[in-house]
């Protein structure tokens, strides 16, 4: 019985077993380095062939169309977890917060679509199956499995995406310089040394994967998100305020506070924590992986200081906001037609129209973000002198080019 069992079962998968071979064969002519890297994964191990990805309708050069082109879809048949993780966090988010840039459109496609700019880290988040279908038929139909983006096909290893080194591509530049961050405070150095063999593997080192995907959880949340707004709003006057201007700012609130409909998208994209439990519960994360090498007590109040860097730099980002805000109220400055509220909106950045909005504008998304996130990420010269002090400078230089365009208006 057992033996029939077995000729059954040959004679069943045999046929599955040339095909592969068949794939690897032409691939190792056409694209030997896919399939080198292909046999040196854990799929290859696994008998995950071409087909199990790609499905097996391409038999040959003239019908490349046919292949399968993975989405997190196809990995979820065997990494379920993982997938349902990572749609609960802020990365599967990213391709629909790309798009819902109100001037995003203006760019070339390239840029978007093409992932040759914001969509070559934003192709990260989840898409549609009428927006893959565009992807493919404007010739852009890769970069849409999402997973690959840490675990890089076609090796898709584990321990790369383990490693901060997998964060860096997309976490690095104008608004995103969490790897600069990292990699030169003491958690980064001490890391990398241990990569160099200088330290002992069994040396605490945090990555980026110790504080943000804890037990390997690929949700990637943060308290404070990547904008540092939150609700409710702090109980301190003066930063309920200043929050509220950065809100209006944004376009989640009208000029009289009010919630608009960018609101509802924020809500439904769950980008930001907006209530204290969802906040607390981040926070509470955060706590646990500092306490594995400090003291709870030193692990809150460092964590402390970066909520009092929000609070200090949102006062100056206030100030900057409502002096353009008046602007646009005095008709001294044009309101861009664009814009639903007689307030610059901060999600226009790409598209500034003049010089002091710019200005604003850079102040918002690179020094701001620098200040906080220098903060957390333990980096005291981003948190300074990349963020803090060129607020500073930002905000006098828009102070002094107001009071340009009031005096021209004047004599106007």
């Amino acid at each position: 019985m057992r033996g029939k069992l077995l000729v059954v079962l040959t004679v069943l998968l045999f046929p599955a077993f040339l095909r592969a071979q068949e794939c690897v064969e032409c691939h190792k002519k056409i694209t030997p380095q896919i399939v080198a890297d292909w046999q040196l994964s854990k799929h290859s191990q696994n008998d995950v062939d071409c087909s199990t990805c790609h499905g097996d309708e391409h038999m040959s050069a003239d019908d490349v169309d046919k292949v399968e082109i993975p989405t997190p879809e196809t990995c979820a048949d065997c990494h379920e977890d993982q997938v349902n993780q990572f749609k609960k966090g802020k990365h599967a988010m990213a391709w629909a917060a790309m798009k819902a840039m109100p001037t995003i459109h203006w760019q070339p496609m390239a840029l978007r679509e093409g992932m040759k700019g914001c969509g070559g880290c934003h192709k990260i988040g989840l898409k549609s199956e009428e927006e893959i279908k565009q992807l493919k038929a404007d010739g852009a139909g890769f970069g849409v499995a999402s997973c690959d983006a840490c675990h890089t096909r076609h090796l898709f290893s584990k321990k790369e995406a383990q490693q901060p080194q997998a964060c860096q591509t997309c976490h690095m530049g104008f608004d995103h310089p969490q790897w600069e961050m990292y990699s030169a405070s003491k958690h980064g150095v001490r890391f990398l040394l241990k990569q160099k063999g200088l330290l002992p593997e069994s040396a605490a080192a945090p990555t980026c994967q110790t504080c943000h995907m804890q037990e390997g959880n690929h949700e990637v949340r943060t308290a404070w998100g990547f904008l540092a707004v939150r609700l409710p709003l702090p109980e301190d006057e003066q930063w309920k305020k200043d929050q509220i201007t950065i809100l209006q700012g944004l376009g989640v609130l009208d000029p009289q506070g009010n919630p608009t409909k960018r609101l509802d998208v924020v809500k439904a994209a769950d980008v930001a924590r907006l209530d204290q439990a969802s906040w607390q519960a981040e926070r509470d994360k955060m706590i646990k992986a500092c306490s594995e090498c400090h003291s709870e007590n030193f692990a809150r109040a460092e964590l402390k200081k970066g909520d009092d860097m929000i609070r200090e730099a949102d006062r100056l980002m206030a100030e900057a906001i409502r002096i353009v805000a008046k602007l646009y109220e005095d008709g001294i400055l044009e309101k861009p037609e664009n814009y639903a509220h007689p307030f610059p909106d901060l999600l226009t950045f790409h598209d500034a129209p003049t010089v002091i909005e710019q200005k604003l504008f850079v102040m918002f998304l690179k020094h701001r973000m620098r200040t906080f996130q220098g903060t957390f990420h333990m980096n005291p010269d981003y948190a300074l002198w990349y963020g803090w002090s060129e607020m500073r400078q930002d905000l006098t230089e828009i102070k002094e080019l107001a009071a340009s365009l009031r005096k021209e208006h004047a004599k106007k």
